[in-house]
């Protein structure tokens, strides 16, 4: 599950400022944002659902709404996320619902701390276990996993990530297949129609479209790797240029 952005929005806001919200990177920018959830990893990359998000939405809410949509699908295990899906109550609700989850956590005072004292320690990975409070007396019991990455460029704590998993630590080296949702993105956006349209409706659409076509190159793939080799990899054969020529020459649309 991730959250992606469109181009800066450089118009006038006027009666869209719930739509067009700020970026992720909390810049002085603003973006229509969209919400994905994706099979990766061992699985043929396709989008799920997408949806747009709005302000004043929770986290929790675009998380459900997403895994609803998933588990009408598909049989759901393992749920990756970024950093900013970090919250309790989030980790609590996937937990309820019997999935394992994995979500790198944002490092406060107490991860500093800890991650400078593995450093003095020469120690490349720690795990231990934390409660995180959900208000009245309530409790998410999770385990954070300290990972020293490779070759960093910093020589003080920021050598080290931490995560979250109410599965502990096996679960991790599964994470690395989130690059494959930031790589789906810019492959999403190339079949993006391009409007200056301050119309939500319409730019869902597009997104949406765009997600489509992009679960449908993939699939495709796989069908055409599987008729002549009898196997699938993970790199394309049949690329995304190949697919949007073929588009276009078919429908016109591109």
């Amino acid at each position: 599950i991730d959250i992606t952005e469109a181009d800066p929005f450089t118009g006038d806001r006027s009666g869209h400022k719930d739509e067009i919200i700020g970026t992720k990177e909390k810049t002085d920018e603003y973006a229509y944002q969209w919400a994905t959830v994706q099979l990766v990893g061992n699985a043929v990359p396709l989008v799920l659902d997408a949806r747009p998000v709005r302000k004043g939405e929770s986290r929790k809410e675009i998380v459900k709404d997403l895994l609803d949509s998933a588990e009408d699908l598909i049989h759901v295990d393992n749920v990756l996320m970024d950093r900013e899906f970090d919250s309790q109550h989030v980790l609590e609700m996937i937990s309820r619902r019997g999935l394992s989850y994995v979500v790198p956590k944002r490092m406060q005072t107490s991860e500093k701390a800890q991650a400078k004292r593995l450093l003095q320690s020469d120690q490349d990975r720690y795990e231990t276990d934390r409660k995180l409070h959900l208000g009245k007396n309530e409790w998410h019991e999770t385990t954070l996993i300290y990972r020293r990455k490779e070759d960093s460029e910093h020589d003080d704590h920021r050598q080290y990530s931490v995560f979250m998993s109410n599965r502990g630590g096996g679960f991790l080296s599964e994470y690395g297949y989130r690059w494959e949702i930031e790589s789906g993105y810019r492959s999403i956006k190339r079949f993006m129609a391009a409007t200056t349209s301050t119309d939500f409706g319409l730019r869902f659409f597009y997104f949406a479209f765009a997600c489509l076509l992009y679960s449908i190159w993939r699939a495709v793939d796989l069908l055409v790797q599987v008729e002549l080799t009898g196997e699938y990899e993970r790199a394309p054969i049949v690329t995304a240029d190949n697919t949007l020529t073929l588009l276009k020459k078919e429908t016109g649309i591109g």
